[in-house]
């Protein structure tokens, strides 16, 4: 037994110490992915006003995407809530949609949106004449459109924008 463990340690030495010419190069890899394509992608929009459609009974507006998206991509949006003083600073509080909002006399609307590779349509949705909503809802508004590679997503809590900006190292909104 001994021999053969001595002459097993003894092949294995040779072939670890043996040099010789480089073997020939191997085939060329695929193209990585260019990390800006696969960073997290976000922007703010200037005052946005909604516009009712007698066709479909909403309440919509159409924000062209700036960047060129993956279809496995995944689309955040949040809506500016309000802005509120903290330490006698003005801070402004987002809400991620979808957002509802409960009116008087059990009237429900409901900011939603769909996306393509090519922009993001948002929307009021409710259970009423949508063309009366209060201009409150439907004119000035502003969003922050956070893109996000489908992996980014994983175990990320969505629901603050402070959670996802830290989580993917966002320090700022350009505005479009």
């Amino acid at each position: 037994m001994k021999k053969i463990l001595s002459l097993v340690a003894i092949t294995a030495l040779l072939f670890t110490a043996c040099e010789g010419d480089q073997g020939p190069p191997g085939p060329p890899g695929f193209n990585g992915i260019n990390a800006d394509e696969y960073a997290a992608l976000s922007f703010e929009t200037p005052p946005i006003n909604f516009q009712y459609f007698n066709d479909s009974g909403l309440q919509e507006v159409e924000v062209s995407l700036p960047y060129d998206i993956l279809d496995s991509d995944v689309v955040l949006v949040y809506r500016l809530d309000e802005v509120v003083t903290i330490d006698g600073q003005a801070t402004d509080a987002w809400s991620p949609l979808p957002q509802n909002f409960f009116l008087n006399d059990n009237d429900v609307i409901q900011y939603v949106f769909n996306h393509t590779f090519a922009d993001v349509k948002l929307l009021i949705d409710g259970n009423f004449d949508l063309s009366t909503l209060d201009a409150d809802f439907t004119q000035n508004q502003i969003f922050r459109i956070v893109i996000l590679p489908a992996d980014a997503i994983n175990g990320l809590d969505t629901s603050n924008i402070d959670n996802v900006m830290e989580a993917v190292n966002i320090t700022e909104f350009k505005t479009l």
